[in-house]
């Protein structure tokens, strides 16, 4: 260990598996070190059961209606794949895929009015959908063919909208969409968690649009995909692919201090060994004097014996909660996989609900959620601080990750694993460079 690197990574959350994946790719000399004695970090899937409970200290042995203990992989942080989203873009070009197999999610819904309703997937559901009625269903249906042909290159398919300043507000006013559909389109497709969208120019919404549909197309379901045996396979795929690349992996390595000198970074003291390097990817938990508090978000973790009602007892799904249908700020998620995805007993669920904390007493902000789920077998509630780093690292070459915050999906995951390579390098990431990279060190298949 006694070693120069280029750069060292502390922790194997998803975000600096990937880095530590692609800095590798790159030709760099990586060292990636983890005080757990398994992978994932805050990301991680917890097997077996047993340890779910000694983590969130509830007392006593799971009972024997949990079914085996291992057979469960139970996901910390909650998160879907989007089909064409830029994670699954990740995985393909650096063939990360390899090591891992995936399962379409097989519905996504919306809550409205306290019930919920399929997002529909295909222009027959949509028409079909008791979500609108039908004079705002032909309406709809121009707006999703206007998003469709929309082209930022070329302004003939604008009609009238200036993506950089007209507002999405605008937008839907152009189509005449009412506040329901208005609600459905900006959370259930383009997935944004608050209303400060509407007032910001169209084009970042627009994408998220295509985005959703782009990856619904793929597939058919769902827009989203999920590993077999839980989300911890993604940073081991990562962590497997920095190996080939001859980075160096050590679990379970306290962290004494990161050595800074002339307030830049120079070396990781552990064990008593200095390992030093150029450059420093960590996430918050190894900085704490780094980074500061900008909320906090609730994940409960609930086990089911049923599917959830009103979803065709679909074995895997997401449901929405806009925030307009509950007087909040930001929307309520669920996540629910089972099961059929090698991550529960025989005949099991989890479902894991998860939202931005908006008061004092957040376990009560989610209770729309949790009725949706009744009869829960087991809740595991976690409130965790979402923390983000004081500075860019510019300075210091301490690149900090942000926590994962309570989208259902990795898109901001990975906005930030570009942001920070763009810190370090100083260059625009780029999927076509990270695919060359490894054919010049491997040859075309």
């Amino acid at each position: 260990m006694n070693e120069e690197y280029d750069v060292i990574v502390l922790g194997t959350g998803l975000t600096e598996c990937i880095l530590s994946g692609i800095m590798s790719v790159n030709g760099k000399k990586v060292l990636h070190m983890d005080r757990n004695p398994y992978y994932g970090g805050e990301s991680a899937s917890i097997t077996p059961l047993e340890d779910l409970y000694k983590r969130f200290k509830i007392p006593g042995a799971p009972p024997a209606s949990m079914g085996r203990g291992r057979d469960w992989n139970v996901d910390l942080i909650p998160k879907f794949l989007m089909a064409n989203g830029q994670l699954v873009k990740m995985l393909l070009y650096t063939e990360v895929t390899r090591y891992l197999d995936f399962k379409v999610t097989e519905g996504s819904f919306v809550y409205k009015g306290g019930k919920i309703y399929k997002v529909p997937s295909t222009e027959a559901e949509a028409l079909a959908s008791s979500l609108m009625g039908l004079f705002e269903k032909r309406r709809f249906r121009k707006f999703l063919v206007y998003v469709a042909n929309f082209d930022e290159k070329d302004t003939r398919t604008f009609e009238g909208v200036d993506p950089k300043k007209t507002t999405m507000r605008e937008v839907y006013k152009k189509f005449d969409l009412g506040q329901d559909v208005i609600d459905f389109t900006g959370h259930a497709l383009a997935l944004y968690r608050t209303d400060d969208y509407l007032d910001q120019p169209c084009c970042e919404t627009i994408n998220r649009i295509k985005l959703y549909s782009e990856s619904l197309a793929r597939y058919g379901k769902s827009p989203y995909l999920y590993p077999l045996y839980g989300l911890g396979e993604l940073p081991q795929g990562f962590a497997r692919l920095s190996a080939i690349y001859g980075g160096t992996y050590m679990l379970n390595k306290p962290i004494e201090e990161i050595i800074v000198q002339n307030g830049k970074v120079i070396g990781v003291k552990s064990e008593g060994e200095i390992a030093r390097c150029k450059q420093l990817i960590c996430d918050p938990s190894y900085v704490k004097d780094r980074v500061e508090k900008v909320g906090q978000v609730i994940r409960v973790i609930c086990i089911l014996s049923h599917p959830i009602k009103n979803t065709s007892d679909a074995n895997s799904c997401q449901i929405i909660i806009p925030q307009n249908q509950v007087n909040r700020k930001s929307d309520i998620y669920v996540c629910m996989i089972s099961f059929a995805h090698n991550v529960a007993a025989q005949g099991k669920y989890i479902a894991i609900v998860s939202t931005t904390v908006e008061t004092k007493e957040p376990e009560k902000e989610i209770g729309p959620a949790l009725e949706l789920l009744e009869p829960i077998e087991q809740k595991f509630v976690s409130i965790s601080d979402l923390l983000v780093p004081k500075d860019l690292g510019t300075e210091s070459q301490i690149f900090i990750s942000r926590t994962y915050d309570a989208t259902t999906h990795f898109e901001t995951t990975c906005d930030d694993i570009k942001d920070i390579y763009k810190r370090m390098t100083g260059s625009e990431f780029d999927f076509e460079e990270m695919k060359r990279k490894k054919n010049d060190i491997y040859g075309e298949d």
